[in-house]
């Protein structure tokens, strides 16, 4: 029984982690698939405007969760940043259905829900705190799951709250929703999550907020999240490839990009879990080589496809792949500033960002000098680079200590 469900899982703090992460990922999975629909169609916005809404979004989330996370890790506990941010979540969705204006839709998206969106680095970094004392294998294993239940909700969410508002003439009700998930997610955290009394770390986490910017952007930490990166654009590239592919040269129905969608999130849980085992037992940057190099393998093949079937039978690659590289690279990310749990979680959102960023130039990039098709191929270079680049890091910092003790 142990093998279907390892002992970290039953720490009651890493366990509550997952719930909350859940929840968390409930509210994403409620509203990003409509977003834009509420955003354009509905409240007005341009898409000139909605784009740089996304981008600044995203740039602002990045920055909060550098400042929470080190915040965090300053005051010794996760729990209090961890209340506010879910605050701000409700707020956020709550505003956009109780006064669905296209103003209110900018400010939202602006302040409350990228404070909201820090939850994830918290939630990780809280789940991180937890493992202390623990095998790097068993953090492995932790982060794993914890990343899995993700996914979960992207596999049943999206669906059930298309099917509840099928009938309705706006989408704003997915926004009420997702306020109610916040909700939820604040009630796991203030009642199911363990409370941690400040500990020792407290004493050597003196970092200011700017010098914690500064941190994150030196050279040895920007240098790695850069091959991270690399490796990570593959997915928001293929998020935009594969329905293009799809219904273009692979003459396909818009309703295959869903099924295809569905299925592979569906593989990646399951398989999230196998390369924990496999990390394991190999080691963590082994088994993120071979997830990165079977999804280059699945891009170069997806530029390719020219029937339906062609990508039903990529889908086993897909999620094979996708699972290694959504769920080692959080570990190796926390591993970069390990002392500080918080602040090294919030590597997880500035890699988010930095990949998305990638994977935009990548993509404009590609299609200019060739088709869809030619950027998947050229989507599978990326990812390797940033393998080569991490491998070329792993190398030069086994010689470094080599070469330090040579007379």
């Amino acid at each position: 029984m142990s093998r279907l469900f390892p002992a970290v899982f039953r720490n009651p703090a890493i366990r509550a982690s997952m719930i909350a992460i859940f929840t968390f990922g409930m509210a994403g999975a409620m509203t990003a698939p409509y977003r834009s629909i509420i955003g354009i169609r509905e409240l007005g916005l341009s898409d000139g405007l909605y784009s740089f809404l996304a981008f600044a979004s995203a740039a602002v989330n990045v920055v909060i969760s550098i400042l929470l996370g080190n915040l965090a890790d300053r005051l010794g506990e996760y729990r209090s940043a961890m209340i506010g941010a879910c605050l701000f979540g409700i707020v956020g969705y709550g505003m956009v259905y109780a006064f669905p204006t296209a103003a209110i839709f900018i400010i939202s998206g602006l302040l409350p829900l990228p404070i909201f969106g820090a939850l994830n680095s918290l939630l990780f970094a809280n789940a991180r705190a937890a493992m202390h004392g623990m095998s790097r294998s068993d953090m492995v294993t932790a982060n794993s799951g914890v990343r899995a239940t993700i996914s979960l909700s992207w596999v049943l969410i999206p669906g059930i709250t298309g099917l509840l508002l099928s009938g309705a003439s706006s989408m704003l009700p997915a926004y009420l929703f997702a306020a109610i998930a916040c909700l939820l997610c604040q009630g796991i955290i203030l009642f199911a999550l363990p409370k941690r009394a400040a500990t020792e770390m407290t004493a050597v986490h003196h970092l200011t907020y700017l010098g914690a910017l500064r941190q994150v952007i030196s050279p040895r930490i920007s240098a790695h999240v850069a091959g991270v990166a690399l490796i990570t654009s593959t997915l928001h590239l293929n998020d935009a490839l594969l329905p293009l592919i799809a219904t273009g040269a692979a003459h396909g129905a818009l309703s295959d990009v869903g099924i295809l969608v569905g299925i592979v999130a569906l593989l990646e849980i399951v398989f999230i879990i196998v390369w924990s085992r496999i990390a394991r037992e190999a080691g963590q940057m082994t088994a993120l080589a071979a997830g990165t190099i079977i999804y280059a393998v699945f891009l170069c093949l997806l530029g390719f496809a020219s029937q339906p079937w062609h990508l039903y039978a990529l889908t086993l690659l897909a999620g094979i792949g996708a699972a290694a590289i959504i769920s080692i690279p959080i570990t190796y990310l926390q591993d970069l500033i390990a002392d500080r749990p918080g602040l090294g979680s919030a590597l997880i959102s500035v890699n988010i960002f930095a990949s998305a960023g990638i994977g935009a130039l990548v993509f404009a990039a590609g299609t200019y000098v060739t088709g869809y098709s030619g950027t998947a191929v050229i989507s599978a270079v990326t990812g390797l680079s940033g393998m080569a680049l991490l491998g070329l890091l792993q190398r030069r910092n086994a010689v470094a200590p080599a070469d330090a003790g040579v007379p």
